[in-house]
């Protein structure tokens, strides 16, 4: 099992955290267009996944599966967007999500009397308490 990359956007999409671990290919792209280019996809794919489906959607859109890899997504009630690919054979990524949210963005940036919402996140202890999250999961395969 592998985790290869998260990105974190605010409320408005803009991009607060990108964190990458496994990630073996590159887009070809900068950063910020990469994550432009995600948000705008998550944006279309969580509108007709709305407007598709058959019945009432309690959770809306949570995870797409390629050949290669899946698109996990958790939203907070916030509208806090977290989106972690990792390949076919993770399982409880929803979890490590909740986890990253609660007892990481929560604890580190909400209760940070330093940090503004939907800034981009610059603080180190954020940063190393993600890693050893990510890294102590199961999921994650160095």
């Amino acid at each position: 099992m592998t985790i290869h990359n998260l990105y974190m956007f605010d409320r408005h999409g803009v991009l607060m955290y990108y964190g990458e671990w496994n990630r073996k290919r590159q887009s070809g792209m900068t950063i910020e267009e990469e994550a432009k280019l995600m948000y705008g996809m998550l944006y279309s794919i969580r509108n007709f996944v709305n407007k598709m489906s058959p019945v009432d959607v309690r959770e809306g859109f949570q995870c797409y599966r390629t050949s290669k890899y899946v698109l996990n997504y958790f939203e907070t009630p916030s509208g806090v967007k977290f989106v972690m690919n990792t390949d076919l054979h993770s399982q409880g990524v929803r979890e490590l999500l909740q986890q990253i949210n609660s007892q990481i963005y929560i604890e580190y940036c909400v209760k940070n009397p330093a940090y503004r919402s939907g800034e981009t996140i610059q603080c180190e202890l954020f940063k190393t308490k993600l890693d050893e999250l990510v890294k102590q999961s199961p999921i994650f395969k160095g």
